[in-house]
């Protein structure tokens, strides 16, 4: 149900006398001897607004006219002329002008396409589902080079554990996500979350991912130690904000991540404007000053779930 509250009878008709104010004046700016119609079509939906004809005009120039807009033949033209809906005659003599008819600039012309081979009949130009969808074979699909399956082939042959991970980003940004090594010493301390608190905008590295801190703290995820749980802006995340069936916060499935310290950067990092991203991304790698672990690149995974 709308927010917005119902307008009484007496602002409705304020509104509508303000919007409908100026009507009268809507073919004031044409030539004279000109007029604008709307055109409408037997087996098309659409409707063609404020079409100019020239009075001057014959009808068999007005179908060549509405041809070019519609596609239907001169000679499989009929050419009925309406107004509010009710039709007034039929423009059936092709030598006559079309101010003969007493067209005048708001009226409609409903062209009948008499076309028994017509290309918009039953829907031809318009209905999509009558559009045969090519698919390719299947044995033809798996001897191509540079498809998902090829790559997921030849991960495999590296590592027969491989899988893709539940969006392409995360796939892209953990390369290891089969059997990796245990992390190194002991687990991260509190010192590692120090500055960051719940209800904090950060950005999650790798992938400048932003979102808001929803917890911080000790926690038997993996290794144990110190955890930061992150809300996504984006579902760019592995989770809803639980591990192994404990809740840690709420959030969609794919939004929540559970990152190293080290790798959550606190401060002014609003949500990305999609129109504006490629200038963020330019001013991310520029960014020299951002926080990173100190483990190996190919620790990823350890470090974030």
């Amino acid at each position: 149900m709308s927010s917005f509250p119902l307008l009484n009878q007496d602002d409705h008709d304020l509104v509508r006398s303000y919007v409908t104010g100026a009507d009268h004046l809507q073919y004031a700016q044409l030539p004279e001897g000109v007029v604008a119609i709307l055109m409408t079509h037997s087996n098309l939906p659409s409707k063609h607004l404020d079409i100019r004809l020239d009075l001057h005009w014959t009808i068999e120039e007005v179908k060549e006219k509405f041809r070019k807009h519609i596609g239907t033949a001169v000679d499989h033209q009929r050419l009925i002329l309406k107004s509010g809906g009710e039709t007034i005659c039929e423009l059936n003599d092709n030598r006559k002008m079309l101010g003969y008819y007493s067209v005048s600039s708001g009226m409609e012309i409903f062209i009948i396409d008499s076309d028994p081979f017509s290309l918009s009949r039953g829907g031809g130009l318009t209905d999509t589902s009558l559009i045969a969808k090519y698919r390719m074979a299947d044995e033809i699909y798996d001897q191509r080079k540079g498809t998902l399956r090829d790559y997921i082939r030849e991960e495999r042959k590296k590592d027969p554990n491989f899988k893709l991970k539940p969006n392409a980003l995360a796939a892209e940004l953990n390369k290891k996500n089969a059997t990796t090594p245990q992390e190194s010493g002991p687990p991260p301390g509190a010192d590692s979350v120090e500055g960051i608190t719940v209800g904090a905008r950060c950005e999650v590295q790798p992938g400048g991912r932003r979102g808001v801190v929803m917890f911080v703290g000790e926690a038997f995820i993996k290794a144990g130690g110190y955890w930061v749980g992150v809300r996504l802006d984006e579902p760019l995340g592995r989770n809803d904000g639980s591990y192994k069936g404990v809740k840690f916060f709420s959030c969609p499935d794919g939004y929540g991540v559970f990152a190293r310290g080290c790798n959550v950067n606190v401060g002014y990092f609003p949500e990305l404007d999609i129109l504006l991203e490629g200038d963020e991304d330019e001013e991310d790698e520029e960014d020299g000053g951002k926080k990173k672990c100190d483990d190996d690149d190919d620790d990823d995974d350890e470090d974030e779930i």
